[in-house]
């Protein structure tokens, strides 16, 4: 393919970042500029020669700007496939110039919505002439140069250095490629808009989702799969992709799976004292709330240190100096936190391989969105579970009522639960997990395995009994049989939550009241799979 020398361009923008420079540069190979509205109005206090697109039309612009580049003449002098003699013939028939360059950048439709416009507003910055222009560039990329982003100026004017005013049919495919995907993100925010802002749909008939390259990941799962990070488009908060990351080595496609599950579990105390969760393979293995962050470390890491060797720890409040120092004592793969003193920072800058995320804020664990699983030749895609409980939701079934501090336990220890994969039990006692059973085929062998590790816990800290004695136990879904509960039973727990609605619940309550067990029921369910 055969280099195409740059003599005439089209530029409009709405980003006006770099257009001085990149004007002034063209300008000074020789280019002639066209141009429309504000971008011409900018080149022109620059001191560059600039030609209306009116003036290239022969036609006025009107109705506010809606209609000033979808006219023959620009269209024409971008479509045109140079060397076919028959547009060649119409071009000379019609004084249609040929337009080598575009540099067009859309009506910032996105940062519109973000700051909560008007509907009429909103509508106004549905960009409809750039689109055009910069699909008929891209398509015609034998011929013609698009350039959509300020990012690509520098490398818009070194390909020019290089090929002496020239853009080579590499540098212009490249080009086309990321014209398309931009524009294809437009619509696909300008569809997502309609269908959940104006018009409130949960599941559109058409679901666009598009994202943009954050980077590329050392490896995925395993080391022979291939990974990257992709932020989608549109608003959204706080999350680990945003993270600030102050030190460390890059994080892993598993870094990255690990790091979030902490962080979601750890937002469900925003703004509630210190707390801090310790999470392995995506599931929490120790969380503790207590007056000082020092101290809720302590009690998180004691439910299963040998699992947190090699953990994600994420707490809710800054990070200080005394408990960075003692995260620092065990091998941590990441810590996220809102923030961190400079005394923390000083003890983690110590770990050179251990990642600190700042997050600067907590997501609302209450918010809403959507969660989408690729499965075999298709997409699942739900709701966030962001269903939540509270004392007045709870339903006691037991002939022995509660007592307040068993329901303050049995609210953490299902806020917990929520974040364990099923089926999930945890057993908790002062705000503090001290037994979590995740992932097992039936809920029995979950309720054993958690206090199986709450008695290790006991034997290794020298602790008079089981932290599980006097706890309370959660479970994400009713017990189908009474045995999970009265292996909870068996390892001191008092009190019971979880959802109900088995056929055999009367069965269970029956096994409960036997055992001396209170038992709420939470009419919500919390799989995770």
């Amino acid at each position: 393919m055969t280099d195409v020398k740059i003599q005439r361009a089209l530029l409009s923008v709405s980003d006006k970042t770099g257009l001085t420079e990149l004007g002034q540069a063209l300008s000074a190979r020789g280019v002639e500029l066209v141009s429309t509205g504000g971008t011409a109005k900018a080149l022109r206090d620059a001191g560059l020669t600039v030609k209306d697109i009116s003036e290239l039309t022969g036609f006025p612009e009107m109705m506010d700007g809606r209609v000033k580049t979808l006219h023959p003449k620009v269209h024409g002098g971008l479509l045109a496939v140079r060397d076919n003699p028959e547009h060649a013939a119409a071009m000379a028939e019609h004084a249609i110039g040929a337009i080598d360059l575009v540099v067009v950048n859309l009506y910032p439709f996105e940062a519109t919505v973000a700051k909560g416009a008007a509907r009429d507003e909103v509508i106004e910055n549905i960009d409809i002439g750039g689109p055009s222009m910069v699909r008929s560039a891209a398509k015609n990329h034998l011929y013609v140069t698009i350039v959509t982003d300020p990012a690509d100026y520098a490398g818009l004017l070194a390909e020019l250095e290089a090929k002496d005013g020239a853009t080579g049919y590499d540098f212009r495919r490249l080009m086309a490629g990321r014209a398309y995907a931009a524009t294809a993100a437009y619509d696909a925010m300008i569809s997502q808009w309609f269908a959940f802002a104006d018009q409130q749909q949960l599941f559109p008939e058409m679901l666009a989702v598009t994202a943009t390259r954050k980077e590329e990941l050392r490896y995925g799962e395993n080391p022979h799969q291939r990974a990257a990070l992709y932020i989608p488009k549109g608003p959204h908060g706080s999350g680990i992709a945003q993270a600030r990351q102050l030190q460390g080595k890059e994080l892993s496609y598993n870094n990255y799976a690990d790091a979030d599950a902490a962080f979601e579990l750890v937002a469900e105390f925003r703004g509630q004292d210190p707390a801090v969760v310790i999470v392995k393979h995506a599931n929490p293995c120790g969380v503790a709330q207590s007056s000082t962050l020092l101290e809720a470390w302590s009690g998180a890491l004691q439910c299963d240190d040998v699992s947190a060797f090699g953990g994600i720890v994420a707490v809710n409040v800054p990070l200080d100096g005394p408990t960075a120092e003692a995260i620092c004592e065990i091998f941590t793969e990441v810590v996220v936190a809102p923030a961190a003193d400079e005394a923390a920072i000083a003890a983690f800058g110590r770990k050179k391989n251990l990642r600190l995320l700042l997050t600067g804020d907590l997501p609302d664990p209450r918010r809403g969105g959507l969660n989408i699983k690729p499965i075999t030749g298709g997409l699942l895609v739900q709701s966030r579970d962001n269903g939540a409980i509270t004392l007045d939701d709870l339903k006691v079934v037991t002939r022995r009522q509660p007592s307040e501090q068993e329901l303050k336990d049995c609210l953490f220890a299902w806020t917990v639960a929520r974040h364990v994969k099923s089926n999930a039990i945890v057993y908790a006692r002062d705000g503090i997990t001290a037994g979590i059973g995740a992932g097992q085929m039936n809920r029995r062998d979950s309720s054993r395995i958690a206090a199986l590790k709450a008695a290790e816990a006991a034997d290794k800290f020298g602790w008079v009994q089981s932290r599980t004695v006097g706890s309370a136990v959660a479970s994400d879904a009713f017990f189908p049989f009474a045995d999970g509960l009265l292996a909870a039973a068996e390892a001191g727990a008092t009190a019971v939550i979880q959802p109900g609605g088995s056929i055999r619940d009367d069965d269970v309550i029956k096994a409960a009241d036997e055992a001396g067990l209170a038992m709420v029921f939470t009419g919500m369910r919390h799989f995770r799979h």
